[in-house]
Parts: C-alpha cells; structure tokens; sequence
C-alpha cells in the first residue's frame, strides 16, 4: 500500500480533497443510519378529523406521535435535522457557506431546485426557518418507493451539493477574472 505524503511546510489553509472526503465519510454515515432508523414509518390516520391522513410531523396536532428531533452536525455551518413521526420524517439540511458568494449560489441554488419539488417528489417547497433545503418522507412515498433508494438519493444530494457550489463559485470566479481582464484591456 502507498501511503501518500502530505507536506505541511507548503500547506495551504485548504484541506486537499481527499481528506475532506475522509471527514465527511462518518458524518454521511451517521445521517444515513439516522435516517434508516427514523424512516420506520406507517399509515395513521388523523385523530383529530376523520378520513384525513396527513403527515403528522408537519401538522403536530398529536405530540405522542412525534419522536424527538435529531440533529447531526459536522460543524456550525453544516448539519441535518431529522424530525420524525409516526407517518413521516422531514429531513432538513443547512449547506456549508463559507463566504458571501457560497450564500448567494446555494440561495439561487436550493431556490432553482425548490420551485420544481413536484419533480422531486420528496422535496418541499420551503425549507425549516434556519436550514436552506428540506425534505418531508411521508409513509405513501415510503410504500412506492425503496427506502434505500430514498436514503441513497439524500445522501447523495449531500455529497454532492457541495461540489456543485464549488464548481459554481470557481466558475464564478473565473468569469470575474476574465472581465476583468477584458475591462483592465481598454486602460493598457
């Protein structure tokens, strides 16, 4: 096996990717048992108004059917909040935003992907006050769907959305520096 060298006289602030992986492994896999733990879900109508099934962890009409809310965090600025309830889970994440333009794409970002929950099925329109994306499990999405599946496709979003906001900001950021350059021109 060969190992791989790591100089800290030229270290950079910046972990290099493949040990930001080997920190965001466990995190990933506490949320995935969590989330394989709370997604025990059933049918149960509502005992307030008769023919009515809705998911109680948004309605909170009975506080017996709710379990405790968990929150999973890799730090201040990363975690998962898992509310469950007899009938559903609502899974809400708040995404790593180190400066002003990570906040402004991960806004646009979760905004873009928000306004076509339908296509997402899982996903809500509006996310927990303090999170920036949810999503709300119900037991009918449970029945057409692999819960696998349905753990797999979130853990996956969370692996892969902060990639996504990287590459947008080195995209971003490469297209300053070109108008910049182009703008520097006309001065020469």
């Amino acid at each position: 096996m060969k190992l791989r060298r790591f100089d800290t006289t030229q270290m950079s602030t910046e972990a290099p990717p493949w040990m930001a992986m080997k920190a965001l492994k466990p995190y990933l896999t506490a949320v995935r048992h969590t989330l394989n733990a709370a997604l025990c879900v059933q049918n149960f109508p509502s005992q307030v108004v008769e023919r009515h099934n809705k998911p109680e962890v948004e309605v909170k009409t009975s506080k017996e059917l709710l379990l405790n809310p968990v929150i999973i965090s890799r730090n201040e600025k990363e975690r998962v909040l898992i509310e469950g309830s007899i009938n559903s889970v609502r899974v809400s994440i708040s995404i790593k935003q180190s400066d002003e333009i990570e906040k402004l794409l991960c806004r646009k970002f979760t905004r873009f992907m928000m306004m076509r929950a339908e296509d997402f099925v899982i996903l809500r329109r509006k996310p927990v006050p303090g999170y920036d994306i949810s999503f709300l499990i119900t037991n009918f999405h449970t029945e057409q769907m692999s819960k696998a599946k349905v753990v797999d496709f979130i853990i996956t979003f969370m692996d892969e959305i902060d990639k996504e906001i990287s590459e947008m900001r080195l995209a971003v950021n490469s297209r300053a520096r070109q108008c910049a350059d182009e703008y520097l021109k006309a001065f020469d």
